[in-house]
């Protein structure tokens, strides 16, 4: 039962809840993420490391983030979001005062592997689905205001962390940091997230819903979405990366491919704001096949730099709407239920991906000679996620239609049963959404 005073909204979220997790992911993203790609030049400059491995220690952290986050999503549906998420971020605060304190590379690789730990339990996937359990049906709204404002985690950050590290410099920064993340986000997910979730509302045994993760996660279409996926983020954010190298290769100026950068960030605003405006059942075509164009464009235009801008915040876009779709696919086609498990599966590989994007940027420009041959192949990942996605769209409007014609006259109550959903192969899909309130306590 919710405690005393603890108010829920008619949709089942905490009252206060997604303030709460707004606050806690933009500091999340800027303690975590956004302030060591600020710091690397400072870092260097004070302990001689080389900035590649700076950054690598950063890029092995992420990698362990998606693997961790498979285990993660597996104790999020388990036990419910609030110990899980609190203890994430107190490992997240030792993280960083570990790096702080290193005396040596090897300490330093052992902070952001502790880091990469509590980004898979604090940032954007068990929020998305800690989000998707509250709201049901009623999530893309919330989702988009999270994103919306966790957005702004590189624009508070970025510069704090720059102007610290002038002060103070980089190893004061990460300490001050440390305390920032503890003192914001421990007591918030403490406070608002549920001590664990409904067990009125899952039914099934244990056994049960292992044997329906495991269906679904070796399902033809988990496999082809989260190939999909995979393949898109690889071309967007390959390519925005690492789009400074590729405008001055153009003939653009340092400062305005930097811009030109930072309007691809611009774009990504823009593209949660209007996620909503296409309709479900064309999203997949068209965020693909408009990302593919994007990346097409970044690789054939010689100029002016007006349509390189227009091109890289188009590209932006499409990165926001990545976000959101990455946010609402699992949930979308299987429901809610174990979705901590199946968004854990799901995102692995894409953030991998992404964690390697801002390397593979330049390894494949030297292997293809040019950033331009570079922005091209890129332009072919995206344009193979644009084929996949027509292919599924075909499948699902032709499924739709038969099982509208099977389904005339007949009325079914399955809100607390397995059923046999035709979009997933008789794959075992979890229906919950009309009884998937959740309580902040039980």
């Amino acid at each position: 039962m919710p405690q005393p005073g603890r108010a829920l909204t008619a949709d089942g979220a905490p009252r206060g809840g997604l303030a709460a997790l707004c606050i806690t992911q933009t500091t999340g993203w800027g303690a975590l993420y956004y302030a060591l790609v600020t710091a690397v030049r400072p870092i260097s400059e004070d302990t001689g490391w080389d900035p590649v491995l700076i950054t690598g220690a950063f890029s092995a952290g992420l990698l362990l983030s998606a693997v961790a986050g498979i285990f993660v999503g597996r104790i999020l549906d388990r036990t419910g979001p609030r110990t899980l998420m609190t203890g994430g971020s107190a490992v997240g605060v030792l993280a960083l005062l570990l790096v702080a304190a290193a005396p040596n590379l090897p300490v330093f690789f052992a902070g952001w592997l502790a880091a990469g730990m509590a980004q898979a339990a604090v940032l954007y996937q068990p929020a998305f689905t800690v989000i998707s359990r509250w709201y049901g049906p009623a999530r893309l709204r919330p989702l988009t205001v999270l994103t919306l404002v966790a957005g702004f985690a590189s624009t508070i950050f970025a510069p704090l962390t720059a102007a610290l590290t002038s002060g103070i410099g980089w190893r004061g920064t990460f300490a001050v940091l440390a305390v920032i993340l503890g003192v914001v986000t421990v007591p918030l997910h403490a406070r608002y997230l549920n001590r664990s979730w409904t067990r009125a509302a899952s039914g099934g045994t244990a056994a049960a819903h292992r044997a329906a993760v495991r269906a679904v996660r070796r399902s033809p279409e988990f496999l082809g979405l989260q190939l999909l996926m995979v393949l898109l983020g690889l071309g967007l954010y390959t390519a925005t990366l690492n789009i400074v190298p590729l405008l001055m290769e153009k003939g653009a100026s340092y400062g305005a491919a930097a811009a030109v950068l930072g309007l691809v960030g611009a774009g990504q605003v823009g593209g949660r704001l209007l996620f909503a405006a296409i309709p479900p059942g064309v999203r997949l075509p068209v965020i693909t096949s408009t990302a593919a164009g994007a990346v097409v464009l970044l690789a054939v235009l010689p100029g002016p730099v007006p349509l390189l801008v227009a091109a890289g915040m188009l590209a932006g876009a499409v990165r926001g709407c990545h976000t959101l779709l990455q946010a609402t696919i699992v949930a979308d086609r299987w429901g809610t239920r174990n979705l901590g498990a199946l968004q854990g599966v799901f995102a692995a590989p894409l953030t991998a991906v992404i964690a390697i994007a801002p390397a593979a940027g330049p390894l494949l420009a030297g292997l293809l000679g040019t950033y331009t041959a570079m922005a091209t192949a890129m332009a072919a990942s995206a344009a193979a996620a644009a084929l996949l996605a027509a292919a599924f769209t075909l499948r699902d409007t032709s499924r739709r239609r038969a099982g509208s014609g099977r389904a005339a006259g007949r009325k079914h109550d399955d809100r607390h049963a397995y059923q046999a959903d035709p979009r997933t192969d008789g794959v075992p899909a979890v229906r919950t959404e009309a009884v998937e309130n959740h309580a902040p306590d039980k």
